[in-house]
């Protein structure tokens, strides 16, 4: 509950203008780009699917486990939007990321990004993208939020941007047009610049509807079921592509080849196992990239 009212805070202050939306969130995990110049060790970018700290809890124990079977440092870097986190791929500051399919997405079209495995979750390969709104609202559909406040994820979010842009784009209508300004000429959108924040929002009675993707949504069941009990999904996507962890286009072969084969053995060893279960998937797999197929169809047409 103190995380939950923590977020509450951070997202009521950063919609009433009180917290400068380009400032990032100071955390010792947080690195420059002028501190990883010339660092000798493995870095992984960690995308804020969900807020920083929730991240860093989430993957330590995975970034531990890698760090081990590599025999050597892996550092954490973590930025607060995906586009951060494609730029540093994109100048080769990081080794591998942790990131959202859209990211992906563009940032193959874009720079070349591959990707190195994909996990399996609940015996699936792909997950959807949830609008979602407050439980007790009369909203049953994304046509009865318009002009209402709607929370997006980040700019370059597949489930927390692109999916309901298309839905609008399919009703001749974009974000703008869609949902409106309010009573102070402020944009009703926004971007909450993670997942749980934009559920957290939603819960709060914060905005009225969001768009975020069913992985969270679904572990947030177990983790903060309170505020998903505040939550009600209204649509559900087609079926997208996991989020990947991707290399650069100019990533070291020897280093790639070591990364994918440590992550397809994670789950034949007891350690490995241990910690999949604990982020709760079953394992990683190669995933060919016309899984994401949909996602640039979307991306196109919307564009």
């Amino acid at each position: 509950m103190k995380f939950a009212f923590l977020l509450f805070c951070m997202i009521f202050l950063s919609i009433s203008g009180c917290i400068d939306k380009t400032e990032k969130i100071d955390l010792n995990i947080v690195q420059e780009p002028e501190a990883i110049i010339n660092d000798s060790s493995v870095r992984v970018a960690i995308g804020s699917v969900v807020s920083p700290k929730e991240s860093y809890e989430y993957y330590e124990d995975m970034i531990l486990y890698i760090s081990r079977s590599l025999g050597g440092n892996v550092k954490i870097i973590q930025r607060r939007s995906y586009q951060e986190i494609n730029d540093l791929i994109k100048r080769n500051e990081i080794d591998f990321a942790f990131v959202c399919s859209g990211p992906y997405v563009d940032g193959n079209s874009d720079f070349g990004m591959k990707i190195l495995v994909a996990p399996v979750i609940n015996g699936n390969t792909t997950y959807h993208s949830y609008i979602i709104v407050r439980n007790n609202s009369n909203h049953t559909s994304l046509s009865d939020l318009r002009g209402k406040k709607f929370a997006f994820v980040d700019p370059l979010s597949n489930t927390g941007k692109l999916y309901p842009t298309y839905r609008l784009y399919l009703m001749n209508e974009t974000p703008g047009s869609f949902f409106g300004i309010d009573e102070q000429g402020k944009n009703n959108s926004f971007y909450t610049y993670s997942h749980d924040n934009s559920i957290i929002a939603v819960a709060e009675n914060i905005t009225e509807g969001a768009a975020v993707s069913s992985l969270v949504y679904e572990n947030m069941k177990e983790t903060y079921p309170e505020t998903i009990a505040k939550t009600r999904i209204i649509e559900i996507s087609q079926p997208f592509g996991n989020p990947p962890i991707v290399v650069s286009k100019d990533v070291d072969p020897f280093l790639e080849e070591r990364l994918r084969d440590i992550f397809l053995k994670m789950n034949e060893d007891d350690d490995g196992k241990e910690v999949l279960a604990r982020v709760k998937i079953d394992k990683y797999v190669n995933l060919s990239d016309n899984a994401y197929d949909s996602i640039r169809e979307m991306r196109n047409r919307v564009q």
